[in-house]
């Protein structure tokens, strides 16, 4: 990982793109700061695409899609995306497995659900799980008291043995069934919503984030940015971001919209 103040002019003038994680990207401790949502708006000002690619819930998404400055959100890991039509006054949802397909997934993860909560202490379901459709939310520390790393890759390990995918966020374990990741949506919705194949634009993308879930984007994407606390999850990442902020959280978020507008 390289200082983001190295990062090139001319690589920032070509960026067209900005996609982002939510949680400990663009938050602090929660909570969803003037600085980050400012740079957010700043950013589509200046004419570029702002999509947030998150493992937040669909109930969350539908706000976000509708009410925060961006052109559409990929949520809950991959499962979705929602993008505002503002001209018809209508959103556009579109999921990676149809209405039948997630409601048999949804009785596989009831049955994973009474096991991950009864052979892992300490661990409970997300305060958010009655807004999603597709996984389930596994907390660890957001309103838990924070679990020794040792439990949280036992709760991902429970997902797999079950034949779910399984991804560890900042504060939740992620799983579902599916052969979908936040890359996979990406894609579709770069194609159906902004008209590119990805691998054709995807010098004009910069993506930031913080946690192992956000590693198909860091492996994927040259111009991919960890905001400084990436580094508190260093260990678990299976691919790193090519640039860190000096940042941590929105702070970081707001550096790299920073130094892409000055250029």
């Amino acid at each position: 990982m390289r200082a983001l103040n190295l990062m090139p002019a001319e690589t920032r003038r070509a960026i067209r793109f900005v996609l982002t994680d939510i949680d400990d990207t663009l938050t602090d401790n929660g909570r969803l700061g003037a600085e980050a949502y400012a740079a957010l708006e700043s950013l589509r000002r200046h004419g570029m695409k702002v999509v947030p690619i998150t493992g937040r819930p669909a109930g969350w998404c539908d706000h976000i899609a509708r009410m925060w400055p961006v052109d559409g959100v990929v949520g809950e890991n991959g499962a979705f995306y929602f993008h505002y039509d503002e001209t018809a006054k209508r959103m556009v949802r579109r999921y990676f497995k149809n209405d039948d397909e997630r409601g048999l997934d949804a009785a596989r993860l009831a049955d994973l659900r009474l096991r991950i909560l009864r052979e892992v202490p300490g661990c409970a379901i997300s305060a958010d799980q009655n807004y999603r459709e597709a996984d389930l939310a596994v907390d660890f520390c957001e309103d838990v008291d924070p679990l020794p790393m040792e439990a949280v890759r036992r709760i991902q390990a429970l997902f797999e043995q079950d034949g779910a995918q399984a991804k560890i966020s900042s504060i939740h374990v992620n799983g579902w069934f599916g052969g979908y990741d936040k890359l996979t949506m990406t894609r579709i919705f770069f194609q159906e919503v902004f008209g590119h194949k990805l691998e054709a634009v995807r010098e004009h993308v910069v993506f930031a984030g913080d946690s192992p879930n956000d590693a198909p984007m860091f492996a994927y994407f040259p111009n991919s940015v960890g905001v400084a606390n990436v580094l508190d999850l260093e260990a678990e990442l299976s691919a790193r971001p090519t640039w860190i902020t000096q940042g941590r959280g929105g702070g970081g978020f707001a550096e790299l919209a920073r130094a892409l507008l000055k250029a």
